[in-house]
């Protein structure tokens, strides 16, 4: 009962705003920045700590050593940066509220895979208020805040990431996740299907067991997709991915806001008059380009679909094949989901110091593999920036590898991630409860009247009226007065 607590202390906080509460969070604020980590820690800290948090022995207050994080000392730092996510996750905190007397998510047992942000942090407390319990990994080696990471630890969820986990460590904190005495999984809730994966190879009688799976990207929507057409997925699955709360928001106001953001930490670069190549323009390449446009760059597209082609061209963008610009654009931006779009044979074409970087979720787009070879020399000039040089000199400037630019290298904004996370809890509430044959074992979209709902609880905090139909006119239109408003197929 812990979080919900909480989530009331926060409302009085907030409430009465005494001199002496202001004067003892300014102090607390100030005491942690002389420690080691400043609030930035978490983007510039270097991942070459002497030890692997996996050989630390570290516990948290109630004496549970049932997590791995960086540094659970962190805590106190991470629970500050949960409650700056949750002033702007509002609708996340008031479902918490609805739902706290009757615990829909009572005796889920949810295992998750996703970035571990203080966005999510406050999706994960959510799901626990509601009544499940927790186990996360992280779904991105670069993507973990360590200081949430931390507090989440701190508040007895067990938590297996850190930033800058190897490969290696990657698979172990998702095998920690699942493979545990006296608990199992009975729900999942992942991000590029990487956790799906494993369960599925490795465990496939917890598998058979869980009762969903909610999905939130394409790479992890198409693997699902995959093992339904093989006959091998045994669990209905929700694909989050392509519902309407997320598609147009998190994908295409997200991207438009968090590009320059990832762009500007990582290299200090000036966006009017440079050439940029945005590779795809499905809804976060209309994001990227939407914002390199407005800041004066001249922008060119690629597209394999002839109907985003035309929408980019009544965008007014050229579109254009990868290797017509190569040689002249200043930065080049992969927003497709697919594999070695940008090769080897580009790369060596770039002129000196063009930027790479990638905006979709997998980290296949860039053919980064290529470039590890013995006549390339990498030099690491910032966290997450790489110039990689050729003999004659030449250099290409790579971004978190070919990972996630916004995610690996600078922050989202919040309330986007609020409206896709209040998305994933619904559809966790939905298929946790939904009756026996409701769902088969199939991939399936929100219900239209979820994504709705989800709309209507963001509302609030832009003071937004709806207009209601009369009778008359929901006739006229053969709808109901309370929704669905579109169709399916939206």
């Amino acid at each position: 009962h812990q979080q919900i607590q909480f989530a009331d202390d926060m409302q009085e906080f907030t409430k009465f705003p005494t001199k002496t509460g202001r004067r003892s969070l300014s102090r607390s604020i100030s005491q942690s920045s002389t420690d080691s980590y400043s609030s930035a820690a978490s983007y510039t800290d270097s991942s070459d700590d002497e030890v692997s948090p996996r050989e630390k022995q570290q516990t948290n207050s109630k004496g549970s050593s049932n997590f791995c994080v960086k540094n659970i000392k962190q805590a106190e730092f991470g629970r500050r940066e949960i409650e700056i996510a949750e002033q702007d996750m509002s609708a996340l905190i008031s479902l918490r509220k609805r739902a706290q007397g009757e615990k829909p998510l009572a005796g889920a047992k949810i295992v998750g895979c996703t970035h571990i942000t203080a966005q999510t942090a406050v999706l994960i407390e959510t799901l626990c208020a509601l009544g499940a319990q927790c186990r996360w990994s992280a779904c991105n080696i670069y993507s973990t805040q360590n200081e949430v990471a931390a507090a989440l630890a701190e508040a007895g969820v067990a938590v297996f990431a850190w930033k800058g986990e190897s490969e290696d460590d990657f698979w172990w904190c998702i095998d920690r996740c699942v493979n545990v005495d006296g608990w199992q999984a009975n729900m999942i809730l992942d991000d590029g299907g990487d956790l799906t994966h494993w369960v599925y190879k490795k465990y496939p009688s917890v598998f058979k067991k869980i009762r969903g799976i909610v999905e939130e990207s394409v790479t992890g929507v198409h693997r699902l997709y995959q093992l339904s057409k093989a006959g091998k997925l045994c669990v209905p699955a929700m694909n989050v991915n392509d519902s309407v709360t997320k598609q147009k928001f998190d994908n295409l106001y997200c991207c438009r806001e968090s590009i320059l953001d990832g762009l500007k930490r990582t290299t200090d670069v000036m966006f009017g008059g440079k050439q940029v190549v945005v590779c795809g323009y499905g809804e976060v390449g209309k994001g990227c380009c939407a914002a390199l446009k407005a800041l004066g760059a001249i922008v060119y597209v690629t597209e394999i679909d002839p109907i985003c082609a035309l929408q980019a061209c009544m965008d007014g963008f050229r579109v254009v094949k990868l290797s017509e610009v190569i040689r002249q654009v200043d930065v080049v931006i992969t927003c497709t989901g697919n594999k070695n779009v940008v090769t080897r044979e580009h790369l060596d074409r770039m002129k000196n110091s063009c930027i790479v970087c990638n905006m979709g979720h997998s980290n296949t787009e860039i053919d980064v593999t290529s470039l590890r070879t013995p006549e390339l020399t990498w030099e690491r000039v910032r966290s997450q920036v790489d110039h990689v040089i050729w003999p004659d000199g030449k250099r290409v400037v790579l971004l978190a590898e070919g990972r996630l630019l916004n995610l690996s290298c600078s922050t989202v904004p919040t309330f986007v991630l609020s409206i896709t996370a209040t998305t994933q809890a619904l559809a966790l509430i939905e298929l946790y409860n939904a009756p026996e044959g409701r769902y088969k074992q199939d991939v399936y979209l929100l219900p239209k009247k979820m994504d709705e709902y989800v709309a209507s609880l963001h509302l609030p905090s832009f003071d937004a009226h709806l207009t209601e139909l009369t009778d008359d006119q929901a006739k006229y239109l053969g709808l109901n007065k309370n929704g669905p408003f579109k169709p399916n197929y939206y």
